[in-house]
């Protein structure tokens, strides 16, 4: 008999959220994450309208609720008459119409807590995949190392939520289709002063683009370079880099970051797999497609194709009968989402982020400005592609409480 029916490679939101569910559905589930804590700054921070409604599914809100968190319920761009709200997310027909800033950590706390409380349910902490046990041609397990030692573990299904550099995916064989990106991403914070409702609200200049991601105490800044620039630009020197934050920012001190080491590059890639699956092993979230991090979609995405993944395999799994073509069923499902939203990300940025990138200046045309201002309506169809998703998905029945 394995050692487990579900082997879950990865304790981010997607391998977090399938373990769960898995494990409310009577599926013996262990997810195995090579960290000691969910203490990692810089990572997608952002809980969306759809995720909040399946929170409510789970029975988590009310602790979701307690947890810090500051609320975004529109985004702005500043024009030369006031600011036009493009995307209002009050505007969707959701229980909770606004996009949640939470520290991943406290999300993930909170996952691994009422996974805990399940009988199904084994988190490996510090425990990390190392490579895949086959038999014959079938995925049957994976091979890891820990502070106890080296050791395997057999599973009925090998499933990889390890992020955009996979090393599940690569050890089977699933090759990836990259789509060109013209741009990079610096992290770093700076204080905050008013921890009240705030708008995302770009900061532009000729060459230049920055989003001030509201957080409790403070802002965490996404600043967009061109892609491959890191060396370049740091080269410059990191006056001439807080000289520019002054001009971008001027209600900010930039003497917050004090050296190259509290701006963190992060390699933007857009991808996805043409095959999610072998025998014995499936792929999803960033393991299948890196997301662009324009619209912030890529937890909303991944979360939901954990979700869809537990509701189409719990029932193969509790019977010990999963097959490839339950696999392929959750690729049908979340392929057509996924292709959606890359196809978004993918015109965003050809006709606005490389130009800005060259040194064009970014701005929303004049006629899209009238229109909004005129049909503010319409700027519940952006909210919903961002918030809720192309194809929303629902908690199945045996994991609600």
């Amino acid at each position: 008999m394995p050692d487990t029916t579900c082997a879950i490679v990865g304790g981010g939101p997607a391998g977090m959220m399938l373990g769960l569910i898995l494990a409310r559905c009577g599926v013996a589930v262990t997810v195995m994450e090579k960290h000691a804590d969910f203490l990692r700054d810089f990572r997608g921070d952002t809980v969306h309208p759809s995720t909040m409604r399946m929170l409510d599914e789970l029975g988590l809100f009310d602790e979701f609720d307690r947890i810090g968190y500051s609320k975004v319920e529109k985004a702005e761009f500043p024009v030369d008459d006031g600011p036009v709200t493009l995307i209002d997310f009050r505007r969707l027909r959701q229980p909770h119409p606004y996009v949640a800033m939470v520290p991943q950590w406290d999300f993930l706390d909170l996952l691994a807590d009422a996974g805990r409380d399940e009988p199904n349910f084994t988190l490996r902490m510090q425990t990390e995949v190392t490579g895949l046990i086959r038999t014959g041609e079938k995925v049957t397990g994976v091979r890891y190392t820990s502070p106890d030692g080296d050791g395997e573990l057999s599973a009925e299904l090998t499933v990889a939520c390890d992020g955009r550099t996979s090393l599940v995916r690569r050890e089977a064989g699933l090759r990836t289709r990259d789509y060109p990106v013209p741009f990079d991403v610096w992290w770093f914070r700076l204080p905050r002063t008013d921890d009240g409702q705030y708008s995302l609200i770009p900061r532009t200049a000729p060459g230049r683009a920055m989003i001030m991601i509201p957080r409790t105490g403070y802002f965490q800044v996404a600043y967009l370079i061109p892609k491959g620039g890191d060396a370049e630009l740091r080269a410059r020197g990191f006056e001439a880099f807080r000289t520019e934050l002054a001009e971008l920012i001027p209600e900010a001190d930039p003497a917050a970051l004090t050296s190259w080491d509290d701006v963190k590059h992060l390699d933007v890639q857009l991808n996805r797999l043409s095959r999610w699956h072998r025998d014995g092993l499936l792929c999803i979230g960033d393991a299948a497609h890196a997301m662009s991090p324009v619209g912030g979609v890529g937890i909303n995405v991944a979360i939901q194709d954990a979700v869809a993944a537990a509701r189409l395999l719990y029932p193969a799994l509790r019977e010990h009968r999963v097959s490839e073509s339950d696999l392929a069923a959750v690729q049908r499902r979340r392929r057509l989402p996924t292709a959606i939203t890359q196809g978004f990300q993918r015109i965003l940025h050809r006709a606005v982020i490389a130009p800005v990138m060259k040194g064009a200046a970014i701005a929303p045309p004049g006629a899209l400005v009238k229109v909004m201002r005129r049909l503010p309506q319409l700027t519940a169809i952006p909210a919903y592609l961002v918030g809720t998703g192309v194809r929303p998905e629902h908690i199945p029945g045996p994991a609600r409480r």
